[in-house]
């Protein structure tokens, strides 16, 4: 047994009992850092390390031999996940490491059951797991408790760091461990956790913020890893891109496809039906919408083909018996069955040997991608995924920008971008958050009381994820939250929730930062299937849990719908799912588009697709020049921006530049392009756009009169003029965007 004696002669004895129980030969790199920083510091660390490296009980290892040797007098660490399935599974795998020393182990969350919880508040110990939306609840509702629970805490550990710094719920979640801290009047140690941190540094200070303690990050040497992976494009009618054509192709990643089943079908489906025959597989989709789409027509599939089904259904609106029957069935090692999910399963729940993962189109982060490639890969095997990119095939007569494959591209993007540079998205931590602003405001004064304006501000202001908001921008919003009964002044001056304001605080969806649809809950029977957004009348049909519903009964008072099942094929609905891309990202898709490099894990018709887009783009000379006439007075810009900047240039032309040029119909599919009607020519464009960018720009300009880019969840609770704000300041990538017009000056 090769095992690091410094950090492992460190462990308690229960600790180096479970290792040799599991049989390992050795402490990972990750556990050998993990122990370092923990046991010979006092600084909060940030361990990255690849998934399935064994970043769990790296950080706990250490954490419970210090319980060991000085038992806590209250919960002695808290453990935040960003999903209730990752908090389940890593609640029974602690529960086993944990067992021997008699350390409870708690997890709380809304399926949960009160019990549970009540013998927590009754014994507070050991380490708790809990959501943000929980630790808000518990915040809110026993507040008088939590110096009793937590008075003793001292490692606050945060799982999938990164999933949680992409938008308000991080915040979130950092301003929960500072006010849980002051109440209970503890510093605890945060421990951050990732596979995918594309900027160490500043995730380092993100960790730390309110602290006042440094980050270490240990550099943990990753081993050299073989991946398995493959790219292949389908039409979803008509002939393939590589039919009837020879084409020189590299040699792949995986075997070529077989026949695809069933005849007359989509073949991208078809494709993915024959290829998870007898595996255990995971499908990702983008969305909702597709994941309910693509399990219904695969279902259909194994049903013409009179095959039992074998495709489950993962996503966020099913109920928690749908979602906990496929993670069961996954982890059981004798069924060969294929979840169909959305990020549901990207992140750390362990099922099991799963043997392949398909991505159908390409997803929108590198740190997606490498989370998603992953969740294979485990028990000694290499990762290996699946890409399956579908396109409806350009008409004969298609315009430029509807011949180029744009997801085909961004996949390739993602994957080099990473194998070439290790690159991987930055955090974007420079928003100006008034929506969760408000969010901590409500809260703070629900759960304290009264309190005056001044105590108020300094409670909240002083919470260091607010360090952009102004005392003026927190006066107005209170200003705000009087006048719209959000808030209400005492007669002493003191300020408490008001009947607006109650009307939030007291539902359980106050409790999430993030936007959510109003739902329905749909059940067969006493079954229940799921929630959907938009319930259609009596008579229609619905997609849920992988099947076809007609709706029978819609309760609109209790937002309830009931059904029977039916056999067919219908769309499902919850609601736009739109993804934020770099600017990277697109940069490295116009370099696939124009360089000659051949992938080697492209298959046949990726291969002739992407040989056909690149002749496409060479002789219209795409790779040169960013503005192509499409005829006449049609133009298209290509600007290789991510969606901020894009969004940003969009309106830049809009305001600034149109009436010069006389330019009309402007229509964008973000963020590959923007096509419009223009008077002027290409020399003409880049002379204006440049002169303009080179004249002061107050982001401010860029926002529609009379608009108010409602956002973020409570963004309809905030004054105008902060809506406006955020969205100026913190949303548009202005700076960016000028940057990148400066950088066509030369076309003039």
């Amino acid at each position: 047994m090769v095992i690091n004696m410094n950090v492992f002669e460190r462990y308690a004895p229960f600790v180096q009992d479970f290792i040799y129980r599991n049989d390992w030969e050795s402490l990972r790199a990750v556990q050998v850092a993990a122990g370092e920083a923990i046991f010979n510091t006092e600084d909060n660390v940030l361990l990255c390390a690849s998934t399935a490296s064994g970043k769990t009980e790296a950080a706990f290892f250490p954490i419970l031999t210090l319980f060991d040797e000085d038992m806590p007098r209250s919960v002695g660490a808290i453990y935040i996940g960003p999903l209730k399935a990752l908090i389940n599974d890593q609640f029974s795998r602690l529960n086993d490491l944990c067992a021997e020393a008699h350390i409870p182990v708690w997890h709380w969350h809304g399926d949960v059951s009160q019990s549970h919880k009540t013998k927590l508040l009754k014994n507070p110990s050991g380490i708790l797991q809990i959501t943000p939306e929980s630790l808000e609840a518990l915040l809110m509702h026993k507040h008088s408790d939590i110096a009793r629970l937590f008075g003793d805490l001292r490692f606050v550990v945060i799982d999938e760091v990164h999933s949680l710094m992409r938008g308000d719920r991080g915040g979130q979640t950092l301003c929960l461990i500072e006010r849980l801290s002051r109440l209970a009047g503890v510093n605890p140690r945060r421990i951050g956790l990732s596979a995918t941190i594309g900027d160490l540094e500043s995730t380092g200070k993100f960790l730390s913020s309110g602290t006042g303690r440094d980050t270490v990050i240990p550099k943990i040497e990753a081993k050299g890893m073989r991946w398995r992976l493959s790219m292949e494009h389908f039409f979803i009618q008509g002939p393939q891109s590589s039919q009837d054509r020879e084409i020189p192709c590299a040699l792949p990643a995986l075997d070529a496809p077989t026949d695809i089943a069933p005849k007359n079908s989509d073949p991208g489906m078809g494709y993915i039906f024959e290829h998870t025959r007898g595996k255990k597989c995971l499908v990702f989709v983008n969305s909702r919408e597709e994941c309910e789409a693509v399990t219904t027509t695969l279902r259909r599939y194994c049903e013409e083909n009179n095959e039992p089904d074998r495709f489950l259904i993962h996503h966020g609106n099913l109920s928690a018996s749908y979602r906990e029957t496929a993670e069961s069935v996954m982890k059981d090692e004798e069924q060969f069955q294929t979840t169909v999910t959305t990020a549901t399963l990207e992140l750390g729940i362990d099922i099991g040997r799963l043997e392949r993962a398909f991505q159908i189109d390409a997803p929108f982060t590198v740190s997606s991608f490498l989370q998603r490639m992953g969740r294979t890969g485990r028990r000694d095997m290499p990762p290996e995924m699946w890409f399956v990119m579908r396109e409806e095939e350009p008409e004969s007569r298609a315009m430029l920008p509807a011949t180029i494959p744009w997801s085909l591209l961004q996949g390739i993007s993602l994957v080099q971008l990473y194998v070439q540079r290790r690159w991987v998205e930055p955090p974007k931590l420079d928003r100006l958050p008034f929506s969760l602003l408000y969010h901590q405001t409500m809260s703070t004064l629900a759960s304290g009381g009264e309190m005056s304006p001044a105590l108020l501000a300094s409670r909240v202001l002083s919470l260091s994820f607010f360090h952009r908001i102004t005392q003026e921008d927190f006066k107005l919003m209170l200003r705000h939250l009087i006048e719209t009964q959000h808030i209400q002044k005492t007669e002493e001056g003191g300020l408490i929730v008001g009947l607006a304001g109650e009307r939030q605080t007291n539902s359980f969806k106050f409790y999430a930062v993030f936007k959510e649809n109003e739902e329905y809950t749909v059940r067969c029977g006493s079954q229940e299937l799921g929630t959907i957004v938009k319930p259609p009348p009596q008579g229609e049909k619905i997609a849920l849990a992988g099947h076809v519903w007609i709706v029978e009964e819609v309760d609109h008072k209790r937002h309830l719908v009931y059904c029977e099942q039916v056999r067919g094929n219908v769309p499902a609905f919850f609601g736009l799912c739109p993804g934020d891309i770099n600017t990277v990202v697109l940069e490295r898709m116009r370099e696939v588009l124009c360089e000659d490099t051949v992938y080697p894990y492209l298959m046949e018709n990726a291969v002739a697709r992407l040989e056909q887009a690149r002749l496409v783009a060479r002789n219209s000379g795409v790779c040169k020049q960013p503005l192509i006439c499409l005829g006449g007075d049609m133009w298209c810009l290509f600007p290789w921006l991510g969606s901020y900047a894009f969004l940003a240039l969009e309106r830049f032309i809009k305001i600034r530049c149109a009436q010069q040029l006389g330019l009309t119909a402007l229509d964008s599919t973000r963020p590959y392009f923007i096509q419009f009607k223009m008077k002027a020519d290409a020399d003409e464009f880049f002379r204006v756009l440049c002169e303009e960018a080179n004249k002061p720009l107050d982001p401010m300009e860029l926002v529609y009169p009379g608009e108010v880019p409602v956002f973020e969840k409570y963004d309809e609770f905030l004054p105008d003029e902060l809506i406006r704000k955020g969205f100026a300041y913190g949303i548009l990538g202005t700076e960016e965007m000028k940057q990148r017009i400066k950088g066509w000056e030369s076309k003039k």
